[in-house]
């Protein structure tokens, strides 16, 4: 029997190829994925160790830390505010990095300041910092021979002067910059100018995956980030034969009670290797997820795959079945022939997954994950388990066929090529079919009831879209005769005989077709899902971002500082500007409803946005006279001529909050740039988080929005923290992420789309040849080559659209129903269909039904009709 399984394998190597591609891609998924984790983890792995090198012990800050496993860098301070000069203050000093220095077993101690520096690049424009915004500083620390061994020079000098900087070579090229050319930056305020005296190189993950840095010396960066004489961390070398635990004990014993922890460094690399594994687990999961489904859909297509050749050697099976063989042994002789199969395509795939996992790092970089350089890593537990689940996945679904093989009698099977299904399996599976979908669709209705996204609830949509899918799969070959019969009336009329043998084709095995319309069908309603759900949540937050927004422009400031109370003043004055409208808010607390007020001009407010009033207006809005939103009339039950004594507060907390006599003059149509109440900047600037304006929303005069940007950055300061944004920016800026998201899952779901297509080009490649003599006798009654190549592209078409629209619909209702989940996040969210992508859809189906036939269709047309209808 193991012969006779090799024997098969190569005697039906064409028509196996198509199921070994479907699992060598599959297989390569997964083996990219667990390739690139292990790579990923070590790449972060040795960064943290880079960072780490020849460090004893670590004394940092224990307040207000802020620590980045990537680069194995923690920015600490242990008072934000620090001051009214807005820098932080800490406790470690120059007078405790020498107690630490002078410790027996101390090589070294190197004290740093850490802080964040925003780039202007040479055309004045910000500098924008791929790696989620991360735009570093810290102070340049020359050794005896005057160059800081952490920062290799590439170029220049390191900064020794108040007026100096220096940038890593990655910066630098991205902002345009060369030696001797004067640098703008700014770190929480109006812009700053110094001397471009050095260009290093760097290997800090952070910045080497997008991040920018900015060198200063020490003095310097003491006095933009802290105060005089005061580090964020003291890094300690020790001597050979120290005990790096003892050493860390001292030190922890000189510092001051509160305030700083000393840690050791094995501890450290410990906590950072901790948080690698599960900052990089969630992705992984994500991705072999998408792994999964490619195989799931695979399996429709192995399946398939041996059913049509089990039923095209019927004869050979009952040969051998008449000979002695048991069923046992068929049985074995097909899982076997499905392994060998299996095991093959996985080697394949594994070797193709390590192109997946090299090019994946780049890919996952460009939108933004901030993923370090590193090797390749291959751990033995990748190919054991891309191997492993290869073989499973092809072994598992050859074995429903192998039984189906073992259960035919040998005289049937040389009486009869192909039987169809019993009655009494297709009434057992759409009764199964029924349950499993109603059971899905009364847990997405449940789902639809939902308004959080909480991970319980995510679960149950999860449990309902499976339950969903695979009742529909299960059902596929009942719906398959009503949907393929109305599409074959098209055929009909269209494409005459034809387009009738077309139809009959795709309905002589209702089981096949939906086999492989089910495996397009998944893909599609995968993506239709994302499509509808992402289209929905991208004009949520259009409508949100810009909603009651007349302003041409919207300026605010990058950091939590906000902007100074005359910037409306300055922008108000610059040629072309309408009206600039100053915008902070505070806290409002009363008769038991917390909501929050915004401060303004209103004059200005009434051009820059719209709003809609019920009663009053916003002529009436003046000091100690505010307007509330209808929503919070009716939560508070306000109404016009009341008086309030409110407690103002920046935060939720109101409990030692000022409180303020107001009167309701107005009640309007709740916008976003509105908030919940509107009063005058007099009123709410006092009780503002900040002190100071959270944005200004710019109205441009007729036909002068063009070029307005430039004028507004200049009469600010042109900082590089400054933000100006047309409402067309706010959208792309809100709708960015879920846009970059949709690419990347569009990219992964389109290799189940891929196995679906195979799927499609291998049942009608042995579909022809089952129909060998049926073709043959077509041929000889009159139906020319060309009739052939139709009736082989209508069937393939007809398969594809009856998958399409099965996955389009299903796609849909899954989206609908799991909307409700981000309601509490996007009060704007309603499921909004795209048709113009729906439509894209459909016609890609159709494609894929055409370009899927192309081979077998040709094979059909070259058949010799003399030797197709000869008996075998």
């Amino acid at each position: 029997m193991l012969r006779t399984a090799l024997r098969n394998v190569l005697a039906h190597k064409a028509r196996l190829i198509m199921t070994a591609l479907a699992v060598l891609l599959g297989v390569a998924f997964v083996s990219g994925t667990l390739v690139f984790a292990d790579t990923t983890a070590n790449a972060f792995r040795t960064a943290s160790a880079q960072s780490l090198k020849g460090v004893a012990v670590s004394v940092r800050a224990e307040e207000a830390t802020d620590t980045d496993a990537a680069g194995g860098e923690e920015a600490t301070a242990t008072d934000t505010a620090g001051g009214e000069d807005g820098r932080r203050t800490s406790v470690l000093d120059n007078a405790l990095a020498r107690k630490i220095g002078r410790l027996p077993g101390v090589a070294s101690v190197r004290p740093t300041v850490n802080g964040e520096a925003t780039l202007a690049a040479k055309d004045g424009r910000p500098v924008d910092a791929d790696n989620n915004g991360q735009s570093l500083a810290t102070n340049y620390l020359p050794g005896q021979d005057g160059k800081d061994g952490h920062f290799p020079l590439k170029e220049g000098r390191g900064p020794v002067a108040a007026g100096e900087l220096a940038l890593d070579a990655r910066t630098a090229e991205r902002a345009g910059y060369r030696i001797g050319d004067t640098v703008r930056f700014a770190i929480d305020g109006p812009a700053l100018v110094k001397k471009l005296v050095g260009i290093v190189s760097s290997d800090d993950p952070r910045v080497t995956a997008g991040g920018t840095l900015t060198l200063f010396d020490t003095r310097t960066a003491q006095q933009l980030f802290l105060h005089p004489g005061q580090f964020d961390e003291i890094a300690v070398a020790a001597k050979d034969g120290t005990d790096e635990s003892a050493l860390t004990d001292q030190v922890q014993v000189l510092l001051p009670k509160k305030g700083a922890r000393a840690t050791s460094g094995t501890d450290l690399a410990a906590e950072q290797s901790a948080q690698i594994v599960k900052n990089t687990r969630s992705l992984t999961k994500t991705l072999l997820v998408f792994a999964g489904i490619a195989l799931f859909v695979g399996v429709f297509l192995i399946a398939n795959t041996f059913t049509m050749l089990i039923a095209q050697r019927s004869r050979e099976i009952a040969l051998m079945r008449a000979v002695g063989a048991s069923r046992r042994q068929v049985v074995r002789s097909v899982l076997i022939e499905a392994a060998l199969l299996g095991l093959v395509a996985s080697v394949a795939g594994f070797a193709l997954g390590l192109g997946i996992a090299t090019a994946m790092r780049p890919l996952l970089n460009t939108t933004g994950a901030g993923l370090p350089d590193g090797p390749l890593v291959i751990t033995p537990a990748a190919p054991l388990s891309s191997l492993a689940v290869g073989v499973l996945v092809t072994v598992l679904a050859a074995w429903l066929p192998s039984r189906k093989a073992a259960k035919i009698a040998p005289v049937a099977a040389l009486s009869s090529v192909d039987q169809a299904p019993a009655a009494r399996a297709l009434v057992f599976r759409n009764v199964l079919g029924a349950l499993l979908t109603g059971a899905g669709v009364l847990v997405m209705l449940y789902v639809s009831t939902l308004r959080t996204s909480a991970e319980s609830n995510l679960m149950v949509a999860m449990l309902g879209s499976a339950l969903t899918l695979v009742g529909v799969i299960v059902l596929a070959p009942l719906l398959s005769r009503p949907l393929i019969t109305l599409a074959g009336k098209v055929t009909t009329r269209f494409f005459g005989v034809s387009g009738k043998l077309a139809k009959e084709n795709a309905l002589r095995n209702p089981r096949r077709t939906a086999a492989t319309a089910s495996a397009l069908m998944i893909g599609l309603a995968l993506i239709t899902g994302l499509t509808v759900g992402g289209h929905s949540a991208q004009r949520a937050m259009a409508n949100e971002a810009t909603q009651g927004l007349a302003a041409d422009y919207k300026v605010t400031n990058s950091t939590t500082r906000g902007l100074d109370t005359d910037a409306a003043d300055k922008v108000a004055r610059v040629p072309g500007v309408a009206a600039a409208a100053p915008v902070t808010s505070a806290g409002l607390d009363t008769r038991g409803r917390y909501g929050v007020i915004t401060g303004t001009d209103p004059k200005a407010f009434g051009k820059a946005a719209q709003l809609d009033f019920r009663a009053g207006s916003l002529r009436d809005i003046g000091p100690g006279r505010i307007a509330v939103s209808d929503e919070f009339a009716d939560q508070a039950g306000l109404g016009v001529g009341d008086t309030i004594d409110a407690d103002m507060a920046t935060g939720m907390d109101t409990g030692k909050a000022p409180k303020k006599k107001l009167t309701v003059v107005g009640i309007y149509a709740k916008i976003r740039a509105a908030d919940d109440a509107l009063g005058t900047l007099t009123d709410v600037l006092p009780y503002a988080g900040s002190k100071q304006l959270e944005n200004v929303l710019v109205k441009a005069e007729p036909g002068k929005a063009a070029g307005l940007e430039r004028k507004i950055r200049a009469a600010l300061g042109d900082s590089p923290l400054l933000k100006v944004r047309s409402q067309e920016q706010l959208i792309n800026e809100n709708n960015g992420a879920i846009t970059t998201v949709l690419n990347m899952l569009y990219g992964l779901l389109g290799m189940a789309v891929v196995i679906a297509i195979l799927g499609v080009v291998n049942t009608l490649a042995m579909s022809v040849f089952e129909r060998t003599r049926e073709i043959g006798m077509l041929r000889a009654i009159g139906l020319d080559r060309s009739g052939i190549k139709q009736m082989i592209r209508l069937e393939s078409v007809v398969i594809s659209l009856f998958g399409a629209v099965l996955g389009i619909g299903t796609g849909i209702f899954l989206a609908w129903a799991g909307g409700g989940l981000t309601t509490s996040s996007m009060q704007e969210y309603e499921t909004v269909l795209p048709w113009e992508r729906l439509g894209t859809f459909l016609a890609l189906a159709l494609m894929i039904g055409v370009l899927a036939a192309i081979w077998p269709a040709r094979r059909a047309a070259r058949l010799n009709t003399l030797q197709s209808i000869q008996p075998s």
